[in-house]
């Protein structure tokens, strides 16, 4: 069992549920987007709020932040940005018919996917809608970005001549059981993935292994090839909705409503871990340093080590789920429902798993050379010793 951490500082400015936590890309600087409407800007260096983004007339359903500029979206129906330094709303971006309940930046592109069954891409330095992508037949959940430079090659290209002003594309998950992928030039829709029988939750994005991760409401994870569209593989040990993914080194970590997290091998698709010990949904998930920290609806987080899946600690605290987490110079920041931001140093836990793999490590050196002998010898006899590591 792991043993209790406390915060070493509680932070309960927020008048609602925080419903996301983002980390700027320098580190300098959190964001969290509240129920009460308000968004704030927090030093990672002192803790301290150093601004408070007001303007939404609805709850922050997500937010976004970069070095210099923050991002907010609403039920309100729109997208704010705000300059970091004076708290100052940039722009308002409007369009939307429902919910915005998430956003993506990347470049100088501003994405958002909506309960009105659309997803938008807008110019991040003006209030200007750019595209919409319209084909959805229920609300767009979860949105990722890539370039056909990263996954095409140039002959693959050529046959795409006419998006070769742009190769930008954009993929979306919805609720209605399908993935997306769209021409962000065009609008046009590029590929779409059809396998899943439940709300497509969660994605993650190989853009240089070209596989993309689907995370659903029917158990399963899903792998595809995004050129071609080909289902590659369907993870299926999950009793529950599968909520967030990881993915780090090619091992893939999933947390799920059946309170567990799994940690599989993408090449393979073998699951190796299993993370256990919630008392309810893993709501979201986070590697740090072979350790890997969850959230959940039990309002604790946890930290384990993420090769033998041992816990290592219980952070407690929190009265209501643990929505979004973020990890920065060897401190956990949780942000809940319960509307307080946590703050825990995690240095003995990061210490001891150091002390670990130079042990492992060492152990590996060490045996290097009879286990060469002893690889050498199966071959010769034609035998093949495999070890299995149960759950």
């Amino acid at each position: 069992m792991g043993n209790s951490g406390s915060a070493v500082k509680v932070c309960t400015d927020h008048q609602g549920g925080i419903n996301w936590l983002s980390l700027s890309p320098d580190g300098q600087r959190l964001l969290t987007g509240s129920e009460d409407g308000t968004a704030r800007l927090w030093s990672t260096a002192d803790s301290q709020c150093h601004g408070h983004f007001q303007g939404h007339e609805s709850y922050i359903t997500f937010c976004h932040l970069e070095n210099e500029a923050a991002f907010t979206c609403s039920a309100d129906h729109t997208i704010r940005k705000w300059d970091v330094m004076t708290g100052q709303c940039l722009a308002i971006y409007r369009g939307h018919t429902s919910i915005v309940n998430r956003i993506l930046v990347a470049k100088d592109y501003l994405f958002s996917g909506s309960y009105d069954r659309t997803a938008r891409c807008w110019s991040v330095h003006k209030e200007k809608q750019i595209q919409e992508f319209r084909g959805h037949r229920n609300c767009v959940l979860t949105l990722a970005h890539y370039s056909s430079r990263d996954v095409l090659e140039e002959d693959e290209e050529e046959e795409e001549e006419e998006e070769k002003v742009s190769r930008d594309l954009l993929v979306t998950g919805s609720t209605d059981c399908t993935v997306k992928v769209w021409w962000v030039s065009s609008g046009r829709c590029y590929q779409t993935l059809l396998g899943h029988t439940g709300a497509v939750l969660c994605l993650i994005l190989d853009a240089p292994n070209r596989e993309l991760f689907s995370g659903s409401t029917d158990y399963t994870i899903r792998t595809w090839n995004i050129v071609t569209g080909e289902q590659l593989k369907v993870f299926k040990e999950h009793q529950g909705s599968v909520i967030c993914l990881e993915l780090v080194n090619r091992h893939l970590y999933s947390g799920s409503a059946d309170r567990t997290v799994k940690c599989w091998l993408v090449d393979t698709g073998e699951r190796i871990q299993t993370y256990k010990a919630h008392k309810h949904s893993v709501s979201t998930l986070k590697y740090h340093a072979g350790i890997l920290f969850t959230g959940s609806g039990d309002a604790c987080a946890r930290a384990f080590n993420s090769r033998s899946g041992v816990l290592q600690k219980i952070f407690r605290g929190h009265k209501f789920i643990i929505n979004c987490i973020q990890v920065h110079n060897e401190l956990l920041y949780t942000a809940s429902h319960d509307g307080t931001l946590r703050i825990w140093d995690i240095r003995g836990i990061c210490k001891r798993n150091k002390r670990r793999l130079k042990k492992e490590r060492s152990a590996q050196g060490r045996g290097s050379q009879k286990g060469t002998l002893s690889r050498l010898f199966n071959n010769k006899v034609g035998c093949m010793v495999q070890e299995e590591n149960g759950e």
